[in-house]
């Protein structure tokens, strides 16, 4: 079964829409793994607006499902990594300014950056994956970096989907499939929902897991977390 890691960045953006400490970030992560969730998924960004670095400190010794953390390879990203030591990185070449992340690493131009942080990570026991685009050449590229995983980067599959494409999953089976071929191990996120999980996941070989958090906080509103939470589970049997 694929595992469901819950992003938390948008109970973190509320909290933070009020000051204060409501919704609290730490309970909420508790909350989702007592619920079935077999892994939590945290976004710090350099301006901290939703997720803060001292966030990932304190989910730490609370999250004892897949603890992952993601984020642009910066400095301070890094060492926070580094100190706090999660199950997985995902590496994400998110500029500052963006709202959210909105494209996959050019593996190829980027290969010797990512040598040098993937070995820093792994020489840690942390598991790193790569964010990419479903392109083959970026998939070859990612097995040079010497990446544990990639995550394939589905909003392009979201979009089309929801319009009626179902031959938008096409390019991400055949990345998955070179990737299995090349011994990395896949997981996908970015507009993944209720909606489309089902299918994305019987077209895709061997996903080993997905991070979702807009789509699952804004079911949850009407349908309660603990419930989409366990819809989630039952379409990625």
């Amino acid at each position: 079964m694929t595992k469901l890691s819950v992003n938390i960045n948008k109970i973190a953006t509320l909290r933070n829409s009020r000051g204060g400490d409501v919704p609290n970030v730490v309970e909420f992560a508790k909350d989702v793994q007592r619920f079935g969730a077999e892994g939590v998924t945290i976004h710090p960004r350099p301006d901290e607006r939703h997720i803060k670095y001292q966030d990932a400190r304190d989910l730490k010794p609370e999250v004892y499902t897949e603890y992952n953390i993601e984020g642009n390879p910066i400095e301070s990203f890094v060492y926070l990594v580094l100190e706090v030591k999660p199950t997985q990185v995902t590496l994400v070449p998110d500029a500052v300014d963006a709202i959210t992340s909105n494209a996959g690493w050019d593996t190829i131009k980027h290969k010797d950056f990512l040598v040098d942080v993937i070995k820093e990570f792994q020489s840690n026991d942390i598991r790193t994956s790569i964010f990419v685009d479903p392109v083959l050449k970026q998939i070859e590229g990612a097995k040079e970096t010497g990446t544990d995983r990639i995550e394939l980067y589905t909003e392009a599959f979201a979009h089309q989907h929801n319009i009626g494409n179902k031959d938008a999953v096409k390019p991400y089976a055949e990345s998955a499939e070179l990737a299995n071929s090349l011994g990395l191990g896949i997981n996908a996120g970015h507009d993944l929902s209720l909606d489309n999980i089902k299918f994305f996941k019987e077209n895709i070989p061997d996903l080993l897991e997905v991070s979702i958090g807009h789509a699952l906080i804004a079911e949850s509103l009407y349908l309660g977390v603990e419930n989409v939470i366990q819809m989630y589970l039952h379409k990625l049997k």
